[in-house]
């Protein structure tokens, strides 16, 4: 049903069109980027990425039947000394939201981190009012190993994350 492609600069303008407000872009991709996403951002993004000894992955998801790019997701931080890495950057287009690409886009990203590179240990951070992510990352065997209270600021308020881990013994692919 779908495949993880590696993202590549042609992808470029469509996550570009993806990030509709600075709110959605915090989500996304955390205090790293600025609103508007641009070029520049992104080439920097993939700096280090999609290599056989890179320290991330970095996937435009496809659907198969259609060929359309219709989400996107990273495997960041990966650290072969103690076999983890962080899942981030995960985004599902509007066409596809509420089929269940987000549980698929997890699975096939999971099965990199523990079938081909055989990891101990991934982690994520999602916004304690993500519920629809939290569901989805707990469905996959995710568990909530914390809160960060006021983790970060957006105009006024603060936001609180959750910090959510999966080890290779709580894996099934």
């Amino acid at each position: 049903m779908i495949e993880l492609r590696y993202f590549s600069e042609k992808d470029f303008p469509q996550l570009i069109d993806w990030m509709t407000s600075p709110e959605f872009l915090l989500q996304w991709g955390g205090p790293k980027f600025h609103y508007p996403l641009n070029y520049e951002q992104l080439k920097e993004y993939v700096v280090d990425s999609n290599s056989d000894h890179s320290s991330q992955l970095i996937y435009s998801v496809v659907d198969k039947q259609t060929d359309a790019t219709i989400g996107h997701i990273a495997l960041r931080n990966i650290d072969r000394g103690n076999q983890s890495a962080r899942i981030g950057k995960v985004i599902v287009s509007d066409e596809a939201r509420g089929k269940g690409i987000g549980t698929l886009m997890m699975k096939e990203v999971l099965k990199v981190a523990f079938d081909q590179l055989q990891l101990h240990k991934v982690s994520l951070g999602v916004f304690d009012f993500n519920q629809p992510a939290i569901r989805c990352y707990e469905k996959v065997g995710f568990k909530k190993d914390g809160l960060l209270r006021d983790h970060r600021k957006m105009n006024d308020e603060y936001w609180s994350l959750y910090e959510m881990s999966i080890l290779d013994s709580e894996w099934n692919s």
